[in-house]
């Protein structure tokens, strides 16, 4: 089993993932969103169990910089906006095949687990 996180080294829900599937020995490929941001394609896959408005972290730093809490766009600029500026991304966003979760999500996490043991 191997889950992908994207996140930040400084958010604490990210480090918090990290730890939880550290200590079941699941193999964790991590995306530190500074160095390297996510995907058009990955955003969409999120987007389409999330919608798009739920991926946006609108308490962010980044967000009130940018003054986007006035910004009326469709879902297809906002995806381009968050693939441009990941760090506008809700953290974190955890991968398992085609299973997706979005922020802090341990019930689910221990049921993909479960399902590969």
């Amino acid at each position: 089993m191997e889950v992908q996180i994207f996140g930040t080294k400084k958010n604490a829900d990210t480090r918090k993932a990290q730890r939880f599937f550290t200590e079941r020995r699941v193999k964790v490929h991590f995306v530190d969103l500074n160095e390297r941001a996510a995907s058009l394609g990955e955003l969409r896959r999120f987007a389409q169990k999330f919608g798009v408005g739920p991926l946006i972290d609108k308490g962010s730093v980044r967000y009130l910089d940018l003054g986007l809490q006035h910004s009326r766009m469709n879902d297809e600029s906002w995806l381009a906006k968050l693939a441009d500026e990941p760090l506008l991304l809700m953290q974190p966003l955890v991968r398992f095949g085609q299973k997706v979760t979005l922020g802090l999500a341990e019930t689910e996490w221990k049921v993909w687990v479960a399902s590969a043991e």
